[in-house]
């Protein structure tokens, strides 16, 4: 040993490999979720352009374009874009013709992505509807849209 060093005894230096091993795997951890956050940030543009697509679409009343927006198993139960356009209708006036289409969250439930929509419609309602979003040929389709039910509000 030299003269002035202080001898450590090795627990001192197996803590501070134990730090040192700790500080990398927290670096990795925060890299990979931080990959995770970009790729959710990427998906959920792409998943509310198509959302908002799809909307533009109908407001044009281009029932084709707005056809291809919905997934393939979407298409095949309806068969065809007049078909399609006519249960969105009846049966969803609200995106049919919203007045205003705000995005709320972005989900994962079951493995599935679910894209909560709030829309107003020409009456001044509000709507909450969340869209399920499949991944086909590396892009987002719609593959379903459930109207969910708002709480009651009193005064």
């Amino acid at each position: 040993m030299t003269k002035g060093a202080v001898a450590l005894p090795y627990s001192t230096f197996f803590d501070v490999e134990r730090v040192m091993r700790g500080f990398m795997i927290g670096l990795i951890m925060a890299a990979l979720f931080s990959g995770a956050a970009l790729a959710q940030t990427s998906d959920n543009a792409e998943i509310q352009g198509t959302i908002r697509s799809q909307i533009d679409a109908f407001l044009a009343d281009d029932l084709d374009r707005a056809f291809g927006y919905a997934s393939p198993t979407i298409q095949g139960l309806f068969g065809s874009a007049g078909n399609f356009g006519k249960m969105v209708q009846q049966g969803y006036p609200m995106v049919w013709r919203p007045d205003d289409v705000r995005f709320g969250s972005l989900r994962q439930i079951e493995g599935n992505m679910w894209q909560q929509v709030i829309v107003r419609d020409g009456q001044g309602m509000t709507h909450v509807l969340d869209y399920q979003m499949v991944m086909q040929d590396g892009e987002w389709r719609i593959g379903g849209v459930q109207i969910l039910q708002q709480p009651e509000v009193s005064a």
